[in-house]
């Protein structure tokens, strides 16, 4: 990312993506196609340099959760003016436990979590480096709290890897053997088939869409937004998105016996394929994130970042 934004003509929109083709190629057609005096079009990164500028207006960040060079060439954008669709920052400290501690003490529901140790750590450790640690844990006592069957999986915002159900302390103990150096929750199912996906743009806007984890995508209808259970989805899916600050986000939910349950509170990269959607719903998520970057370009808000106090 080496031409200077001042040496373009028009402003530019780039998108760091991962293997996924249908969303990037059709956002880019249809803010390309547009008569906004603005264009889009991949990032290409290498080495890096700390005085390099960066000539994009906004970034759309869609697999820097998984590509560490890519967070931190993020990270150096924000210093250099560009605008990050979502805050690296904020998603690097984002993380499920802490979002379903936020969903309880903003008052909604969600399934009983627990966060564990990590089985293995990078860096070479003594015994005395985990004193703070108990061992060994009360494995019956974290499965009786949380229940089984459970969900065993990466405590990491964004995406769905290193996702199993376990059904004992014995399954559990196999999968914590298994997991590395990754830090992992174990969570409660909520036994449902109503699983709704809410997609928010731009703080305000929300397409409420019912899962079908029978088919592995959705139902061709939109939810409608305005009856009870609307409004309510609307109302916890926009608080705890503006409390993250995210311009794009999912938050997942389960309905069970009328109680809603926040069971992810944040997906800042929520996947979106005409595989996975109808056409209408898949066009509707191009058509508003396009809008939300352009309205960013155009008008950026402010984006904290972990510089701002250098300002003062």
């Amino acid at each position: 990312m080496s031409q200077d934004k001042g040496q373009q003509m028009g402003k530019r929109i780039g998108l760091i993506i991962g293997k996924e083709r249908d969303w990037p190629e059709a956002f880019m057609k249809v803010v390309n196609e547009a008569d906004d005096d603005v264009s889009a079009e991949l990032v290409k990164l290498s080495g890096t340099m700390m005085d390099e500028s960066i000539p994009y207006d906004v970034i759309i960040d869609r697999i820097s959760h998984e590509i560490p060079f890519f967070r931190v060439c993020l990270h150096h954008a924000t210093l250099k003016g560009s605008y990050i669709i979502n805050n690296p920052f904020t998603w690097s400290a984002d993380s499920k436990f802490f979002g379903i501690a936020l969903v309880n003490q903003m008052g909604f529901t969600s399934p009983r979590t627990v966060v564990l140790p990590n089985k293995h750590v990078e860096k070479e450790m003594t015994p005395d480096s985990f004193r703070n640690l108990v061992y060994p844990m009360d494995w019956q006592g974290i499965v009786d709290y949380v229940g089984v069957p459970a969900i065993f999986k990466n405590i990491n915002s964004g995406g769905r890897y290193a996702v199993y159900r376990v059904h004992s302390v014995d399954d559990l103990i196999q999968r914590y053997d298994e997991s590395g150096t990754m830090t992992m929750i174990l969570q409660q199912i909520v036994e449902s088939d109503r699983h709704i996906h809410c997609f928010v743009f731009g703080h305000e806007q929300v397409m409420l869409l019912r899962y079908s984890l029978t088919d592995g995508r959705y139902f061709p209808d939109i939810l409608p937004a305005d009856d009870a259970l609307g409004r309510q989805l609307v109302h916890q899916s926009l608080a705890l998105t503006h409390a993250y600050g995210y311009d794009v986000n999912m938050v997942e939910f389960v309905l069970k016996d009328d109680q809603l349950y926040v069971i992810n509170c944040t997906n800042p990269a929520p996947v979106m394929t005409r595989e996975l959607m109808t056409l209408e719903q898949f066009d509707r998520c191009v058509q508003k994130i396009a809008e939300v970057a352009v309205s960013r370009v155009k008008r950026p808000l402010p984006q904290r970042s972990i510089f701002d106090h250098a300002h003062d």
